[in-house]
């Protein structure tokens, strides 16, 4: 698990919440809700926040349109990660994606584990970047978005969060992996080294 670094500053990234759902409005949306919560308690900005069928090519186009904009560097996507003929979250997302974040979906069913079981197996939770946006999807109950939040997101999010987060990713001069670090200052070290020898 990471740890934060006292000597690296909080920035607050401007993120999108997305609820895939042919029944909640923004009433009944508690997973929503819990992840509105969770955004702004944490310091970031909540840009936009929308609710949107199971429908393959309208969350497709949501999320594309967000994609778009320069104002939201990470998209959360809460639904449609199951195996039902109506949960095609994943199949929205992928062909999105310019990189998967595989470590995403791996993790968060390790961690789904612990409380569902086997079950898990079920979350099809996938993750990617595109056009240096975040996309993060995690299945419907607020119970899931709490384990994606609280087991992942939060930290990787945070740019103190050390060996490594996410915040370079949309943030181009934002080096935020210690290990990247280490190693670009040993290579310049040996590159000065090689330089200096006769």
């Amino acid at each position: 698990m990471g740890h934060a670094s006292e000597n690296t500053t909080f920035v607050s990234l401007r993120i999108a919440i997305l609820t895939v759902s042919d029944t909640r409005g923004l009433e009944q949306d508690g997973s929503g809700d819990l992840l509105r919560l969770s955004v702004t308690k944490a310091g970031h900005e909540l840009v936009v926040r929308s609710i949107v069928p199971d429908d393959i090519y309208r969350l497709r186009a949501t999320v594309s349109q967000w994609v778009a904009q320069p104002d939201i560097q990470v998209i959360l996507v809460n639904g449609g990660t199951g195996f039902t003929v109506r949960d095609t979250t994943p199949e929205a997302l992928m062909p999105l994606f310019d990189r998967v974040i595989d470590g995403y979906g791996e993790l968060f069913r390790h961690l789904s584990y612990e409380s569902i079981g086997a079950s898990t197996i079920q979350s099809r939770a996938v993750a990617g970047v595109a056009n240096r946006t975040l996309i993060f999807s995690m299945p419907g109950s607020p119970k899931a978005c709490a384990t994606a939040w609280d087991g992942i997101l939060a930290g990787q999010l945070d740019a103190r969060t050390r060996p490594c987060n996410f915040v370079a990713m949309v943030i181009p001069d934002h080096d935020s992996c210690e290990s990247r670090q280490v190693h670009q200052e040993q290579l310049v070290g040996d590159v000065a080294n090689q330089e200096a020898s006769p």
